[in-house]
């Protein structure tokens, strides 16, 4: 296989603590990597680099991971900028919001939904996301939940069924008897597609219980959990998430101390999504507070046609660092590996020998311009796989 060689780079995260400085980003100076494939196959100082087949320049410009987007709802059609134009104007968010897309995406085609998909994968893609998540949950029955996922499995590994994402219309007299269906024949037909199960465990959605109902149906099938928990409000969803070993607690707006001593002392991953808190108005998540108590962090867009329609990690990296707490490297680490660790994947997230070669050239000197720029397209290149992608 050809190997090429990235050379003179001014600081090169790695995510590897054990190589450069020794902090968690494991920050190289005057570094390079090698790509054999579609793997890295060595990383060190510039002047120590083995001779390869090809050579690329950075001139002294900073290299990355790929970003990792863990929370994503790409599977939709439709639009509802009147909704966001009205809460700009004062209305506050509420869950029910999604019912619109749900008729949206029901009347679309697979193709249409396809392209979408296509479209805003295209989108992260040059804002340096190497890897990311979707859901299934704008389609709400049983043929409509099974063709996003066949769909959204043509583009990602990391599928998601969220046939719990609000009740329909049609089931709006009968939340039981649409659980029952979202962990009977639904789950049935949407487990082959999908690798995890999500649910919106939130006043308006899926109380505790129908939210345990439907991860333990699907842990049962084989699917791992994940949860939208306490994004509008506190509720049971994050200690429910520990309780089951779900991979990520997703939102975690609202927490009380035993929510963040659970998140601390357990494995699951809260994963925080700003793009919500911007586009909605609310309350920022306190990611200093979970840092503090030990809990793992990942940063996600959230990107869904509602309450965060970005598709830009480098714009949650700097929302992250100006308004949660956190500092440029933890931000751009919860980025990275956070967002691996959300999706329990060892392969991404990091530049290390025997990583997937997933890697963006920002055209700054360092990882801090991401938030000390923000809104700039700092991208100047992305691998994805080993293969030059932008």
């Amino acid at each position: 296989m050809t190997t090429t060689a990235i050379t003179n780079i001014a600081s090169l995260v790695t995510n590897d603590p054990s190589l450069g400085n020794g902090t968690p980003l494991g920050l190289i100076r005057d570094a390079a990597v090698v790509i054999e494939g579609d793997r890295i196959v060595w990383t060190g100082e510039s002047s120590k680099a083995p001779t390869t087949d090809n050579v690329l320049d950075a001139a002294g410009r900073a290299v990355i991971p790929g970003f990792v987007d863990s929370h994503s709802h790409l599977l939709f059609a439709g639009d509802r900028t009147q909704e966001f134009n009205a809460r700009m104007s004062g209305r506050p968010y509420t869950a029910g919001g999604i019912r619109t897309t749900v008729a949206a995406t029901r009347a679309a085609s697979d193709d249409e939904l396809s392209a979408n998909v296509a479209r805003y994968l295209a989108e992260a893609l040059r804002q340096g996301t190497t890897t990311f998540e979707t859901k299934s949950g704008y389609g709400l029955t049983v043929e409509d939940e099974a063709r996003a996922l066949r769909i959204a499995a043509r583009h990602t590994d990391e599928v998601t069924y969220l046939g719990a994402h609000v009740v329909p219309p049609e089931y709006a007299d009968d939340p039981a008897g649409y659980v029952a269906l979202v962990t009977g024949p639904m789950l049935n037909a949407c487990a082959p597609h999908a690798r995890w199960i999500d649910v919106f465990c939130e006043k308006g959605a899926f109380d505790g219980d129908q939210a345990r109902a439907v991860l333990t149906a699907g842990r049962a099938k084989g699917l791992h959990p994940r949860i939208h928990a306490n994004q509008l409000t506190y509720g049971p969803g994050v200690q429910l998430a520990v309780e089951l070993d779900a991979a990520s607690a997703d939102h975690c707006t609202h927490l009380t101390d035993a929510d963040v001593d659970a998140l601390g002392q357990g494995d699951t991953v809260a994963t925080l999504l700003p793009g919500a808190e911007f586009s909605t108005r609310a309350s920022w998540p306190d990611a200093r507070r979970l840092l503090d108590a030990g809990a793992t962090v990942a940063l996600s867009t959230d990107c869904n046609p509602g309450s965060s329609f970005t598709s830009s990690m480098p714009f949650c990296v700097a929302l992250a660092v100006r308004d949660m707490g956190m500092t440029p490297d933890e931000a751009l680490w919860s980025a990275t590996a956070g967002g691996a660790a959300a999706l329990r994947r060892t392969d991404i997230g990091r530049i290390t020998p025997g990583a997937r070669a997933d890697l963006v050239l920002l055209d700054a000197p360092s990882h801090v311009h991401l938030a000390y720029r923000p809104g700039v397209p700092l991208v100047g290149a992305v691998w994805q796989r080993g293969e030059r992608t932008v």
